[in-house]
């Protein structure tokens, strides 16, 4: 078993209203979002380069873009269908959706 030694981090690019996600300091994927009123992000789309897929880096980003959400004190609207996914599959989240 090697150790993963990648630097990993996601930033949000409040200029293009997404989340990108970097490894080594390259753009490896991105949410997009929008903020359709005050104090509530809408995340819209998820994508990861696809040579990356399959490393578990979508998850990292859907982690960070909602612990960056819930840091605000906002609420999210989980219109792509992976971000509602993993807030389905990690029901700490749960209490940022925006009922419906």
């Amino acid at each position: 078993m090697t150790e993963d030694t990648r630097s990993i981090e996601v930033v949000d690019n409040a200029g293009d209203q997404r989340y990108d996600l970097l490894v080594d300091g390259e753009l490896a994927g991105t949410i997009v979002y929008r903020d359709p009123r005050t104090g509530v992000r809408q995340l819209v789309h998820t994508e990861v380069r696809p040579e990356l897929s399959g490393q578990g880096l979508a998850a990292v980003l859907a982690g960070a873009a909602l612990d960056d959400v819930r840091s605000k004190g906002w609420k999210v609207v989980p219109t792509c269908p992976y971000v509602a996914s993993y807030v389905q599959k990690h029901p700490e989240y749960e209490d940022l959706v925006v009922p419906r």
